[in-house]
């Protein structure tokens, strides 16, 4: 793959953003037959979906970040001479070609190309099928940007498959593919591991708990789970579990408030059969399962646990392995739970809703990675490299 210079790249995506200020009207009409084709009743693939002038502005900003930073390609990791002679340069290097498979988010079709493209990799962008209309408008954006710039349109393409052709897709590329980072739920990621011939970086389900400890102060316990749970239903990072320590002194008080606040903004609760005689909700998690599940939903559920160890194995077993909190005021239980608990995002007195690209200093993201190789976390512009050996000799021979 031609490796392309910063001031190209830079010029690619200063064209990007004058097509994104150019056509804002057309990309929100594109939406708007999405919207208006939309029949299912989830609330938060809805919401996802939308795209409107405050949208826009948020896909600008992102090219424009993503543009003012650093090329990641080409950086020096190590540099060694070795006793033989032999110079021993380790650099960043682009992937190749990145496919990602999304739900529907518009605005991942901007910020998935602008980051893999500023990397110097190919994108292929599989997006949900119910914005197809608005990727397409805004993929016609990015073709506009690259040949404006003397460069092929198939630096960044959609495609627009069903599942059978995915399927078959991945089984058999109709071009080389080094990397595939699926967006989704299990079903999805299950899928994608199943069928794909080549690398693939999970950007997991969420399922995010908070565990409040014997001493947690109420004062931001309160605060923190609200905003977790309630700032962005449809966010991988919003809270879905809370499990109160039954060693609390409050404790049947904490529970209550807790439950009477989420309230406040239509959660539904449902609770462990020793939480039901204390909170007003009657609904009763009846199956471990639901400890695993993501709910994306205003719902959350409700449990107890007997001290930090009994909190650690049971986020360790339900949780997806994404952003998980302590509330407490004892900071070496903190450090303990923090060490132990198995997450890309591990948290103290602090809303799960700061995993994120932008929230993290990382910037624009590709995804947030649950995976353990390569990378953890926010997958920003710094993520989206390999690395290559450079090794100069002067007729060195191994002995």
């Amino acid at each position: 793959m031609k490796l392309l210079s910063a001031q190209k790249k830079n010029e690619v995506l200063q064209s990007m953003i004058d097509e994104l200020e150019k056509n804002s009207a057309s990309i929100i009409e594109a939406n708007k037959k999405d919207l208006e084709a939309f029949s299912g009743d989830d609330q938060a693939l809805y919401d996802r979906l939308v795209v409107d002038q405050a949208k826009v502005q948020d896909m600008i900003r992102a090219v424009k970040e993503v543009r003012a930073q650093e090329d990641p390609v080409g950086t020096t990791i190590s540099e060694d001479t070795l006793a033989n002679g032999l110079n021993i340069t380790n650099k960043t290097a682009p992937f190749g070609t990145i496919m990602i498979i999304y739900e529907s988010r518009p605005d991942v079709t901007i910020e998935a190309a602008v980051l893999a493209f500023k990397a110097n990799n190919k994108i292929l962008l599989k997006g949900g099928k119910e914005a197809h209309n608005s990727n397409e408008e805004l993929v016609k954006c990015w073709h506009r940007a690259l040949e404006a710039n003397g460069l092929e349109k198939d630096w960044i393409q959609y495609l627009k498959m069903n599942r059978e052709a995915t399927q078959t897709f991945l089984r058999n590329p109709n071009q080389s593919l080094d990397l595939i980072v699926p967006r989704g739920g299990e079903r999805l990621i299950n899928f994608v591991k199943e069928h794909a011939k080549c690398a693939v970086l999970v950007s997991g389900r969420g399922n995010n708990f908070a565990y409040v400890a014997p001493d947690a102060d109420t004062e931001k316990v309160i605060p923190v789970i609200v905003n977790a749970k309630t700032d962005k239903i449809s966010g991988c990072n919003a809270l879905d579990k809370i499990l109160i320590d039954v060693n609390h002194p409050q404790f049947k008080e904490v529970a209550r408030k807790i439950e009477s606040e989420l309230s406040k903004y239509e959660i539904h609760i449902m609770a462990s059969v020793d939480l039901l005689e204390v909170l007003d909700t009657t609904t009763k998690i009846n199956n471990q399962s639901v400890w695993r599940e993501e709910f994306l939903a205003k719902k959350a559920a409700m449990g107890t646990v007997d001290g930090l160890d009994h909190a650690i194995d049971f986020i360790n077993t339900y949780s997806g392995g994404h952003s998980n909190i302590i509330l407490t005021e004892n900071t070496e239980d903190a450090s303990t739970f923090m060490e132990q608990v198995d997450s890309a995002a591990v948290y103290h007195n602090a809303s799960t809703r700061f995993t994120d690209g932008g929230q993290m200093g990382v910037g624009a993201e590709l995804a947030i990675s649950t995976d353990k190789l390569h990378h953890r976390g926010p997958l920003g512009l710094k993520q989206l490299v390999t690395n290559k050996y450079y090794i100069l000799g002067n007729g060195q021979v191994r002995t």
